[in-house]
């Protein structure tokens, strides 16, 4: 029983105080939202995904209609 205690012991005078700390904290960062940086950060992604996404459409439209069998290719 003796050996037990001095780990449990240090747990709860060290261990678990720092790490309540840090869970609640990133609970509260979590909760609060995106910061303005990162909002602005994600609609530029957004924006360039829509980009992407167009560009995709009509390299396929190309090849569809330059190589109409281009999808069922297994290369």
């Amino acid at each position: 029983m003796d050996i037990l205690m001095a780990p449990i012991i240090i747990f709860l005078i060290i261990v678990a105080p720092i790490w309540l700390i840090l869970h609640y904290r990133s609970k509260r960062q979590v909760s609060q939202g995106l910061t303005e940086e990162e909002f602005s950060q994600l609609n530029e992604l957004i924006a360039k995904a829509d980009k992407m996404s167009q560009r995709i459409e009509t390299l396929e439209a190309i090849l569809d209609s330059e190589a109409p069998q281009w999808r069922n290719r297994n290369d």
